[in-house]
């Protein structure tokens, strides 16, 4: 049972150490292969006509701490 967990667990370091060797190398992040959000023609992520109240009070919070 404890080699199963050992041989488990060092496939798992090794893939997570794989998978990490493009930012240790290149310094470059991990990048979807979709294109994201933008792909799809939506601009923001509610896609509501008109923002609700709490946005809009979150919005001039933003706005005031910005300036």
């Amino acid at each position: 049972m404890m080699l199963t967990f050992l041989a488990t667990f060092s496939i798992f370091v090794l893939v997570v150490f794989g998978m990490s060797l493009g930012w240790l190398i290149k310094r470059k992040s991990i990048q979807g292969s979709c294109g994201g959000i933008s792909s799809l023609g939506i601009d923001k992520v509610c896609d509501c006509p008109e923002p609700c109240d709490a946005r809009k009070k979150r919005m001039a919070r933003e706005a005031r701490r910005i300036l």
